[in-house]
C-alpha cells in the first residue's frame, strides 16, 4: 500500500502544488520550510472545497442527507488514518487540533491519573516545546521528577543511556521520533521496549516522522503517538492522537460539551464511547477529510520512494552547504539524519541569513524552532534551518547554496 512507487517524478508532483508556481522577490520560489508547514496539493484543496460546496453539515447528529454525507466523510477519514499508521482499532484514532493538543491530552488525562509524587517523567533536550512544556507542568502538578536522556555530541541518544535513565520510578517516557532541528532519528521501538520493561508508557511526538516514513504503531509498540496534518500535505488545525485502546478506555476527557456526551442529567453526565469522548464540540470535519486525502496522496507516492528522494536531496544539500567556509551544520552526519539541515554562519545572525536568502526566493526558517533547551545545548540563541520534502529538487538546493554564498559575501564586505 505504501510502497507503490520506486522513484518520485518530482516535476509532475510540483504541478500538484499551485503555490509553488510563483515568484518571490522576482525569483522562482524554493520552499525549504516544510518542517514548519508543508505545502498543500490541489487534490487536498479540492476535497475540502467539495465538502463546503456540496455537503457542509455537522456530523453524528442530523439524519438528513447532508449530515449523513458529512458523517461518512469524517468517519471514513478516521478509518483512512487508522490504516495509514497501522493501528488495530478505529477507536484508537482521536482527532485533535494538532500534535500539541494531542500531547497535552495525554499529559492532562493519562498523566494526571497515573503520575504521583516522586515518580519520573523522561524526556530529551532535543524535544519541541510541545513535547516538553506539558511534561514540565505535569511534573510541577504532581511533584514528580523530570529526567533527561543524555545526548551525544552529534545530538543522538544511545540505547545504553536510555537504559541508564529509565528506572522503575519512571511512569512516562516522552520522546520525539525525529528532531525538528537536528534531523536525529530516534529508535523509538527500542526505547519503547525499555520503557515497558519498567512498566512505563511511551508517548512519541511523530510530527516530523509521519510525513516522511511508513509508521506502524503496532510494530513500534508505542502507547501514544501524535502528529499533525499541516506537516504532511494536509490542512492546518488538524492532528491525530493514537493511543492503545485499553489506555484510552481508562482515560478521562479533558474537554466537555457537545458530541462527547452520552447522557446528561441536571447534576451529572456520562461520556460517549471511544474515540468520541475525546472530541468535544463540533469536530474538525473539513480538516479530517482533507487530511485523509493527504494520506492517500502520500500512499500513492510510496514511502520507499519518498525516503529515497529525501535522502538523496539531503545528502546533496549537506555536501554543498558543508563546503561553504564559515558555515556550521548541527546534528548527526548526513547518512543518519532526516531531511532537515540546521546551520549557522560564524558571524551572521540566522535571522539576517533567512532575510537575505528570501530576497533570492528561498524560504528557510530562522529562530529557536520551538526548541530553546536544545538551543542552549548547542550553545546558540537561534539557528537557520532548511527542510526538504517531495516537491523539492536539486535546483532548490542549488538556489539555496547560491543565496548562502551571496549572503556570506555581502556580510563579509567591509564598507
Amino acid at each position: 500500500m505504501n510502497r507503490m512507487a520506486e522513484t518520485l517524478n518530482v516535476n509532475e508532483i510540483i504541478k500538484d502544488f499551485p503555490i509553488l508556481n510563483q515568484q518571490v522577490n522576482g525569483k522562482r520560489l524554493a520552499y525549504l520550510d516544510t518542517s514548519a508547514t508543508s505545502q498543500t496539493p490541489s487534490q487536498v484543496i479540492d476535497v475540502i472545497s467539495d465538502y463546503y460546496q456540496r455537503y457542509n453539515s455537522n456530523v453524528h447528529r442530523g439524519v438528513h442527507t447532508l449530515g449523513a454525507l458529512a458523517t461518512d466523510g469524517y468517519e471514513n477519514a478516521r478509518e483512512t488514518v487508522r490504516r495509514f499508521i497501522h493501528a488495530q482499532y478505529f477507536e484508537e484514532i482521536v482527532f485533535t487540533r494538532g500534535t500539541t493538543a494531542a500531547i497535552n491530552l495525554v499529559a492532562r488525562s493519562y498523566g494526571d491519573a497515573n503520575v504521583e509524587e516522586g515518580d519520573e517523567i523522561v524526556v530529551t533536550e532535543m524535544e519541541h516545546h510541545a513535547n516538553i512544556v506539558p511534561w514540565q507542568e505535569l511534573a510541577k502538578r504532581k511533584n514528580a521528577q523530570l529526567k533527561f536522556i543524555p545526548m551525544t555530541p552529534e545530538g543522538e541518544v544511545k540505547i545504553e543511556d536510555v537504559e541508564d535513565t529509565i528506572t522503575d520510578r519512571t511512569k512516562i517516557v516522552a520522546i520525539t521520533h525525529v528532531s525538528n532541528v537536528l534531523g536525529t532519528i530516534n529508535d523509538v521501538k527500542a526505547i519503547a521496549e525499555i520503557a515497558h520493561a519498567h512498566d512505563a508508557v511511551i508517548s512519541v511526538d511523530g510530527a516530523q516522522s509521519t510525513p516522511h516514513m511508513d509508521i506502524d504503531v503496532q510494530d513500534l509498540d508505542v502507547d501514544f503517538f501524535s502528529f499533525s496534518g499541516h506537516k504532511m500535505l494536509g490542512p492546518t488545525g488538524i492532528g491525530v492522537l493514537y493511543g492503545k485502546r485499553d489506555l484510552l478506555l481508562d482515560m478521562e476527557p479533558i474537554e466537555y460539551g457537545g458530541d462527547m456526551i452520552d447522557f446528561v442529567s441536571k447534576y451529572d453526565a456520562s461520556w460517549a464511547d471511544l474515540p468520541t469522548k475525546f472530541e468535544a464540540g463540533t469536530p474538525l470535519i473539513a480538516e479530517a477529510i482533507g487530511l485523509a486525502e493527504a494520506v492517500r496522496y502520500l500512499e500513492k507516492l510510496g514511502f520507499d520512494a519518498i525516503q529515497a528522494h529525501e535522502k538523496e536531496l539531503t545528502e546533496y544539500a549537506y555536501d554543498q552547504m558543508n563546503a561553504i567556509e564559515g558555515l556550521e551544520i548541527y546534528g548527526p552526519p548526513k547518512e543518519r539524519r532526516a531531511g532537515v539541515i540546521t546551520f549557522n554562519f560564524t558571524d551572521i545572525h540566522p535571522h539576517d541569513v533567512a532575510t537575505a536568502v528570501d530576497t533570492e526566493g528561498v524560504a528557510v526558517r530562522a529562530g529557536h524552532h520551538c526548541a530553546q533547551p536544545l538551543m542552549k545545548w548547542l550553545g546558540q540563541s537561534s539557528t537557520a534551518r532548511a527542510s526538504f520534502y517531495v516537491y523539492n529538487t536539486k535546483e532548490d538546493v542549488d538556489q539555496l547554496v547560491h543565496a548562502l554564498k551571496q549572503t556570506k559575501e555581502f556580510f563579509s564586505y567591509e564598507f
